[in-house]
């Protein structure tokens, strides 16, 4: 079984440039594990100290939201693609 991640602009500089990996991750646990071994620097991005998923993390299996497909208990299927996206904040006052 294979997954598709797609990882965004904003978290590229701590994956060397690499925008997509595939794995065999079943759930998300699995797929944090392989981004952690594979890149490092990545790890703080994705998950807070308690190990938990960071709050401004939102992540999208096969354009959907997670937290409606049963949120980390959510199980993969051959040829998901999962999108990862942190939240930006910032901007200018008028």
């Amino acid at each position: 079984m294979a997954i598709t991640v797609q990882i965004p602009t904003a978290l590229r500089r701590h994956t060397a440039g690499v925008g997509s990996l595939t794995c065999a991750a079943a759930n998300i646990g699995e797929l944090f594990s392989v981004l952690d071994a594979k890149f490092p620097e990545l790890k703080p991005h994705l998950r807070d100290e308690a190990g938990q998923v960071r709050r401004f993390l939102n992540i999208y299996v096969n354009e959907e939201d997670i937290r409606f497909l049963g949120g980390q208990s959510y199980v993969f299927t051959d040829g998901d693609e999962v999108l990862l996206v942190p939240s930006i904040a910032g901007g200018t006052a008028a």
